[in-house]
């Protein structure tokens, strides 16, 4: 089976003074998250599409599948993690009870925030999990990367830009490898986790990249969201 994993546990903390938080605010008429889940629910290699959010949102993310999607049985709600990572285990722990995991069990994990994703590279990650165990997208970096110093004032580096990439959403995997390697790691371990694909480089296996798009862009700032509405009216 393939799940799509939805994780929508952000505050927004970095988009100011709004009144929810961002996965909840309006694009083009209609919720962010929407448009997210709208991606994987009208793709056929998704058998279900499971949402992970805090508890007091857990209603309302509920109320808008309803309204938007027919409260289909293909979506379900429910509770995330204190943390990324561990509301990715959250989904693979449902999946466990509900399903069982077997070595063929694929999660597609992306962000709520991320609703320009394409079904290509949704595709990709998918066949990409089966053949590598894991996967992550990523578009070449444009601008020169410049490392700091610890203290944050000077350059340490400037590595070749052509090897770096920037990461982007969906990280995909083999459900049960996934919770395999989570399991084996330290408590120091897991404080240094990013995000999941960092957990396979720790144990050193490998993840495949995916292309990625510029325009899969993730709204962090204000003016992401003033981004992405002139991109859903088709102005850019």
């Amino acid at each position: 089976m393939v799940f799509g994993v939805i994780l929508a546990g952000g505050i927004g903390s970095r988009m100011g003074n709004v009144e929810k938080p961002k996965q909840y605010l309006n694009l083009g008429g209609k919720p962010v998250i929407i448009h997210t889940v709208e991606k994987f629910f009208v793709n056929s290699n998704f058998d279900e599409v499971i949402i992970l959010c805090p508890p007091s949102w857990i209603g309302h993310t509920k109320n808008l599948v309803k309204k938007y999607l027919n409260n289909d049985k293909k979506v379900v709600v429910i509770e995330g993690g204190e943390t990324r990572n561990e509301t990715i285990m959250a989904s693979v722990t449902y999946i466990e009870e509900k399903y069982g995991v077997t070595d063929d069990t694929i999660i597609v994990t992306h962000d709520a925030v991320r609703p320009f994703v394409t079904h290509r590279i949704l595709n990709e990650n998918i066949q990409a999990a089966r053949d590598y165990g894991a996967c992550d997208t990523v578009v070449s970096a444009a601008d020169t990367i410049v490392q700091r110093t610890e203290e944050g004032h000077m350059i340490a580096d400037i590595p070749d830009r052509r090897r770096m990439c920037q990461g982007q959403t969906p990280q995909s995997f083999q459900a049960a490898k996934i919770r395999r390697l989570y399991d084996s790691l330290t408590e120091d371990e897991r404080q240094t986790l990013p995000d999941a694909c960092r957990i396979c480089v720790l144990k050193g296996e490998p993840v495949y990249l995916v292309e990625g798009e510029v325009f899969n862009i993730k709204i962090t700032y204000p003016f992401d969201l003033q981004v992405m509405e002139t991109m859903i009216k088709g102005d850019f």
